[in-house]
C-alpha cells in the first residue's frame, strides 16, 4: 500500500469471482484480490479449513470509507442468509467484513447495530487473523471470462461500472 491514506478490508459475499467484479469498480477502490480469509492453514491445496471466501480490497480513505464499503457489500448479500449466497452452499460462502484493523471492526459493528433488522443479520465482523490469495485462475476471473456463471445479475455486477 503505496500511499499514505490506503486501507485495507476483506469482505467475504459468497462467490469471491461476483464479489470481486462488483468492488473493482467502486470509485476509490484501488484493487481487488481474490482470496481466503480465516482458515487455519496457509495452503490453498488440500481439504477446507474453515476459511470465508472473500475479497481483500485496497482503498483510498480520502476518497472511500470502511462504512461505504460495507454499504456496497449490502448491495450484494442476503445479509440474514447463513452458509449461502445465490446458489452457493457451504460456510465457504458465508458472509463477513475481516479487517486487521480494530477501527474497521468497530465502524462494521456499528453499522449492523444501526439496523433495524439487526438482530437477523448473520454477517460475520471479525478480525482478520489469516489470509490466503487465492489460485491465479480465481483473480479477475469474470473480468477474464464475463460469460462464466456468477449468483449475481450482470445489471447488479456492473452498477458501478461506467460511474
Amino acid at each position: 500500500m503505496a500511499h499514505d491514506n490506503n486501507q485495507e478490508v476483506f469482505l467475504a459475499g459468497g462467490c469471491l469471482w461476483g464479489v470481486q467484479e462488483f468492488f473493482r469498480y467502486i470509485p476509490g477502490v484501488i484493487s481487488t484480490e481474490a482470496g481466503r480469509a480465516n482458515g487455519s492453514s496457509q495452503s490453498i491445496d488440500g481439504v477446507y479449513d474453515g476459511y470465508a471466501e472473500c475479497v481483500r480490497i485496497i482503498f483510498d480513505a480520502d476518497q472511500l470509507c470502511v462504512i461505504d464499503l460495507i454499504r456496497y457489500l449490502f448491495e450484494i448479500i442476503d445479509p440474514y442468509s447463513i452458509d449461502k449466497q445465490g446458489p452457493d452452499c457451504g460456510s465457504q460462502y458465508r458472509t463477513g467484513v475481516y479487517s486487521r484493523s480494530h477501527a474497521h471492526l468497530l465502524i462494521a459493528r456499528d453499522f449492523i447495530e444501526q439496523r433495524e433488522d439487526s438482530r437477523n443479520i448473520a454477517v460475520e465482523v471479525l478480525p482478520l487473523d489469516n489470509y490466503v490469495k487465492s489460485q491465479p485462475e480465481h483473480q479477475d476471473r469474470l473480468m477474464r471470462m464475463p460469460n462464466e456463471p456468477c449468483h449475481l445479475p450482470k445489471d447488479l455486477l456492473h452498477k458501478y461500472r461506467y460511474n
